[in-house]
C-alpha cells in the first residue's frame, strides 16, 4: 500500500447502541462505493476508551484536487443516496478534516 500525502480524517459519533447497525449499513451500502471511487481506506477504527460511540476512518489522496475529484464522483454515484438514507438516523455528529503527511528525515529508509 502506498502512503498518500493527504488524508481525509473523519470521525462519526453514532447514537448509543447504534454502532452494530451503523457498521453493517456502512459495510453493505457505503464500502463498495467508497472502494470503487476512493480505494481502500488507510484505516477504519471505532473508539474503545475515551469518547465512545465513535467511528474514525481515514482515506488517502495524492492531492486536494484528487480528493475533490474522487469524492465528487462518489457523491454522484446513483447508489450513494441509499447509504445516506439508511445511515441518517444513526449519525449524531460528524467531524472532517484533511491532514497532511509530515516527512521526517529520521524516519527515511536511507537514514536507518
Amino acid at each position: 500500500m502506498s502512503i498518500k500525502p493527504f488524508v481525509d480524517h473523519r470521525i462519526y459519533t453514532i447514537k448509543p447502541r447504534g454502532m452494530a447497525e451503523f457498521i453493517e449499513v456502512f459495510d453493505r451500502l457505503a464500502m463498495p462505493i467508497q472502494l470503487k471511487y476512493l480505494g481502500a481506506p488507510v484505516g477504519f477504527y471505532m473508539s474503545d476508551i475515551g469518547a465512545l460511540n465513535q467511528v474514525v476512518h481515514l482515506w488517502g489522496y495524492e492531492s486536494i484536487a484528487d480528493y475533490d475529484q474522487r469524492r465528487t464522483a462518489r457523491d454522484n454515484d446513483p447508489e450513494w443516496p441509499a447509504y445516506l438514507k439508511a445511515s441518517a438516523h444513526l449519525i449524531v455528529a460528524q467531524e472532517s478534516r484533511i491532514i497532511r503527511r509530515v516527512e521526517f528525515r529520521s524516519l527515511s529508509p536511507a537514514v536507518r
